[in-house]
């Protein structure tokens, strides 16, 4: 069992009493983690059982029956339901339950998807429910190889101390950007691992969707997913994916909006607040591992794939990294910021009164040029932004001007 970062604060708050509802993609960890944290007499309900999920189905009253005959004790009763959205009445039957009175149960709710809770209109519980999520490892819970760290502490303001001595296996920069960050790929035999993101591509998805009713036509969107795999990191055009996969630009949307519901892509604002004009305002999107990216792009998860234009997919990882690092945190923003003319900053961190600029460059040798549009935004944002950062692959952190600094991948 490898520890994950977020286990002991999760463990806190799943020890409050409230209802707590815990998101995130499948294969991200979330029924290990929290099956690890529960005390041997909990109550499983495991939705993805097909006979458990008919019977909830048929009657989601059931689950009050079967709450109100666990004996009285001092301790309440954990009650764990796995894959929750499966059956979206049982928030409703969870809510009688705690209004009637909250002190015998603690309820943990698990789910994989908010489509369906959204259309079905489910009651998540408003003023009784926490909401926690997971995500793929973060660089914290995946040690870089001994030789490659050079100093014992970070200078990047936003980095996270590993969660223990059972840390997932070490990884080099290449195999991160070719088979990405879910527990279960990490941990697979390399020669299988492609293998395995295929299969989560076509399995996993296609069996949520389906199941769940979410998309009419499988097909065609599975030609938008490849289109959005193969531009993820990029600005949305929203048209020129409409004309490829044959799709209403309101489809092509609304299916967007479905891979942030089921938690596998995330959108990324633009930054708005400088005095330049011609600021593009359209977002971008990512998919939420790069292996899974991939995969649904139609590429091979493999060193190759990332070699034949690394750039890019450096600058993908390094984005998502950021995404995952906030998240978990509760609080802070990213964007990135770009001109009609093509100035840009790849990332733009908002946190703790702090805005944080950041360029993502694929060298081992960062010079001042390399920092060129870091100079100009913190100029303009001069008194809120005080420091600047060029991530790349040098081996060790160099100053390239007096508030620019470029750190090794490593030391992210």
């Amino acid at each position: 069992m490898f520890d994950r970062w977020h286990a002991s604060t999760l463990a806190e708050k799943l020890a409050r009493p409230f209802v707590h509802i815990v998101f995130g993609a499948r294969q991200c960890g979330k029924s290990t983690l929290i099956r690890s944290l529960l005390p041997p007499d909990a109550h499983v309900f495991d939705l993805a059982d097909p006979g458990e999920r008919s019977r909830f189905l048929r009657e989601p009253e059931r689950l009050i029956r079967i709450c109100q005959a666990m004996p009285a004790r001092k301790e309440p009763h954990t009650v764990f339901v796995d894959e929750v959205q499966a059956v979206p009445a049982l928030f409703d039957a969870v809510q009688h339950l705690y209004d009637g009175d909250k002190k015998p149960w603690r309820f943990i709710l698990c789910g994989s998807s908010a489509r369906k809770l959204r259309q079905a209109g489910a009651n998540l519980l408003p003023g009784r429910s926490f909401v926690h999520h997971l995500f793929p490892l973060m660089m914290a819970e995946r040690p870089v190889p001994k030789k490659l760290k050079t100093s014992a502490q970070s200078v990047f303001p936003l980095n996270f101390d590993p969660p223990s001595k059972n840390l997932f296996p070490e990884a080099d920069l290449i195999p991160r950007l070719a088979y990405g960050d879910l527990p279960g790929i990490v941990t697979a035999d390399e020669e299988d691992r492609n293998d395995m993101l295929e299969g989560y591509t076509v399995l996993h998805l296609e069996e949520e969707i389906r199941r769940e009713g979410l998309v009419r036509d499988w097909g065609k969107f599975q030609r938008f997913l490849q289109l959005a795999a193969a531009e993820s990191g990029q600005i949305v055009n929203y048209a020129a994916i409409s004309n490829e996969a044959a799709l209403s630009q309101p489809t092509v949307k609304a299916h967007y909006q479905l891979l942030e519901d089921m938690f596998i892509g995330f959108t990324l604002p633009a930054w708005t607040r400088s005095p330049r004009k011609q600021l593009l305002s359209t977002p971008r999107f990512y998919l939420f591992d790069l292996g899974l990216r991939h995969a649904a792009a139609g590429l091979a998860a493999s060193p190759q794939t990332v070699l034949s234009n690394p750039g890019p997919i450096f600058e993908q990882w390094v984005g998502i990294e950021l995404w995952k690092r906030l998240r978990y945190l509760g609080k802070g923003n990213l964007f990135y910021m770009r001109t009609k003319d093509g100035a840009e900053v790849d990332f733009i961190v908002e946190h703790a009164g702090e805005i944080i600029p950041i360029e993502v460059k694929w060298t081992e040798n960062p010079t001042a040029s390399d920092a060129r549009h870091l100079r100009t935004f913190l100029a303009e944002q001069k008194g809120k932004a005080k420091r600047g950062y060029v991530v790349c692959r040098c081996d060790r952190p160099m100053q390239l001007e007096a508030n620019i600094t470029a750190i090794p991948w490593h030391d992210l």
